[in-house]
Parts: structure tokens; sequence; C-alpha cells
């Protein structure tokens, strides 16, 4: 598998890729396994002693992981499971003022992970180990947002500086979680096609009519990273835009919505309003679900502008991709060609697929 650099000469990926149980299973460990994902909000484990249990792409990798803050007020992510049979340790959100203790054998841990104490254990030789300790994992804060990886292949620095960088002014910790705004889709396609849509601009016109009005096509921009990428959002006139500060580096200019991707698999929208995080989790190669989680910042804004019709959006976006979906498993269709200008995005990916998924690690 290999994407030329030159995206003049590249071709897509094969469409086989999107249509093969072997390559997606392939993708657990090489790309996502390697990859930071979101884990919690602080607030899910704000209290001293308290943890939050999930796993780590629900329903695609379910490695059970858990959440803690010990009494120092320090988080940690550590394996859910027991040392001794390998039972599940937290089942739910709660507070654990005795420490982590497993409901099989009474084996306990402290919220560091680290053994404590287990009953029945005379004439056990060697015991405990480095090995009884519960093994802890890199655990990341982006403003309230908790990240991990199993075995990340780059740093959580390089994923997520860019975005820092250009959206760091707003009081994104501040924005409100509104569940009564937040969704979750099933799309019949595969993970990467879905990803493939949203990292082009090409097909705003065509598909979505009405985003269309409200962005200026002439201004639109995407801006390649090492492992994420921003398409620029200009607003039309009339339309609503970001009150830039001075500092910004697009200050003077209109924007209406910054799109950032971070790979593979997650989408951070920012508007006038506010945040949507879109998280898209692999259920089958021909089933993904995506998750749209709404953060509010200036509600009086959320019905005008790019970010006002994220519904309508999202179901036209379900609809092509789909069709792609079905187009691409055609014996007849083996491979297609970028946009030099609209699809420069789709080519990043397409080559950080091909990187992970051919290496040896």
């Amino acid at each position: 598998m290999k994407i030329d650099d030159d995206i003049r000469k590249a071709f897509t990926l094969d469409g086989t890729f999107y249509n093969s149980a072997e390559t997606l299973e392939e993708s657990k460990m090489k790309i996502f396994g390697r990859s930071w994902q979101i884990a919690a909000e602080e607030d899910m484990v704000k209290i001293p002693q308290s943890a939050f249990p999930f796993e780590f792409v629900e329903g695609f990798i379910t490695e059970p992981l858990v959440i803690t803050r010990d009494k120092e007020d320090k988080l940690h992510c550590l394996s859910n499971v027991c040392t001794h049979r390998g039972n599940i340790l937290v089942e739910n959100p709660c507070i654990l003022n005795g420490g982590i203790s497993c409901s099989y054998h009474g084996r306990r841990f402290g919220m560091d992970g680290c053994f404590k104490a287990m009953p029945e254990t005379e004439g056990m030789v060697d015991f405990p180990s480095e090995r009884d300790n519960l093994t802890e994992l890199q655990l990341k804060k982006w403003k309230q947002f908790l990240f991990t990886s199993l075995n990340p292949s780059f740093s959580f620095d390089e994923l997520i500086s860019e975005m820092e960088k250009r959206v760091g002014w707003m009081p994104i910790e501040n924005f409100k979680f509104d569940a009564n705004r937040s969704q979750e889709y099933l799309v019949r396609a595969n993970w990467a096609l879905y990803c493939d849509n949203y990292l082009e601009g090409f097909h705003i016109p065509y598909i979505h009519k009405d985003l269309a009005k409200t962005l200026d096509a002439s201004g639109y921009q995407s801006e390649i990273y090492k492992y994420s990428n921003l398409q620029l959002g200009i607003a039309q006139g009339g339309e609503m835009a970001f009150d830039l500060p001075a500092s910004s580096p697009d200050f003077g200019k209109r924007v209406g919505a910054y799109y950032f991707w971070l790979f593979p698999n997650m989408m951070f929208n920012f508007y006038p309003w506010g945040l949507s995080v879109n998280i898209i989790r692999p259920l089958k190669y021909n089933l993904t679900k995506v998750i749209f989680k709404t953060y509010v910042w200036d509600e009086s804004k959320i019905d005008s502008g790019a970010g006002a019709l994220l519904d309508r959006v999202e179901r036209e976006d379900e609809a092509i991709v789909e069709k792609v979906q079905k187009g691409t498993a055609s014996s007849l269709y083996g491979k297609g060609r970028f946009s030099p200008k609209m699809e420069q995005g789709v080519h990043h990916f397409h080559r950080l697929i091909a990187d992970f998924i051919s290496t040896n690690d």
C-alpha cells in the first residue's frame, strides 16, 4: 500500500480498502492502537478518589480502561483488569474511598494502580512484583478533554499543537456541554470513507446547498500538519463570523468555521456559537458510529452561520457516503485521483493510512 507524496500524481486508496473486514482488523492496532483517542472529560473524574471506566474505542477496540483521580489530585489512566485472574475492576463511574478493590478475590490497588494487598498469599514466591500493579497508560489533557493511547507512535503535542495555536484563545474549557443538541448516528459505510468526505470542501456546493450559501468557496483553504489538518471556512458577506482577537493568525478574516481533523478519527468544529466534536468509531468494515457532542459558548448565535445546520448536513453526508460505499465495492472501480486544490486533506489522510498499515511495528 503506497500513496504518492505528490498529489498531482497520486492515486487514492484502492476501493478494496473500504470493503474488507481483514483490512479493518489490521487497522485496529496499526492505526487506532497507535493513535490518541478521547477517553473522557475532566468533569467525569472531578473529585479525588473518583473513577471513570471506559473502552479504548467502544465497540471496536474494547480494551477495558479506567481513569482515576487520586488523593493528591493526580489523574491516571489504568488497565481496568485485575492482575490476579482478569476480572473487570470498576464497572460504573463511582467514588472509591477505599481504593480499587476486585470483587472476585479481594485484591486491592491504590488509585494510582499500585498493588496494595490480597488475601491468602502466604507461601507465594517473588510476590508482589511489578506485574501485580495495574498497567498505566499515558494520559494527556487539552482543555477539558482527556486523551490516551495504547501504544502511541507520535507525541500528543504533535497531534494537538496546531489546533491550540489557532483556536486556543477561545475559552473552550468553559463551553457548556449540551446533551439535547448532541446525537449519535449509524452510517452504513466504512469509517475512512466518512473521514474522506469530511476532509474536503469539494462536495459542498453539490451536496450541501444551504451550507454553501453561508461559506465563501473562493476563500476555501486546507492547511496540512503532521497528524492533523485544518479546513478554514470563510463566511459569506452578512453571515455570522468570529470576532477574532488581534493575536489570532486569522485576524482580519471573516472566519465562519474552523474544521480541525485529528488523525485518525476525530473532528473539532469551531463556530462562533461554540464547538461540535465528532468522534468516528468503526463497528464493521461497512458500518460506522458517528458521535456528535455539542458544547455551547454563545447560544444567541447557534442558529446562524455555518454551524446552524449540523443535523441536516450530517444526513446529507450520510446519504452520499453510503452511496460511495456501494460504489467502491464495484468490481469495475479501482482507484481515483485527487484534486490538487480541493483534496489535499484526503491525500494527507490516505498517506497516513498507507504509512501506518505498512509499518512492521
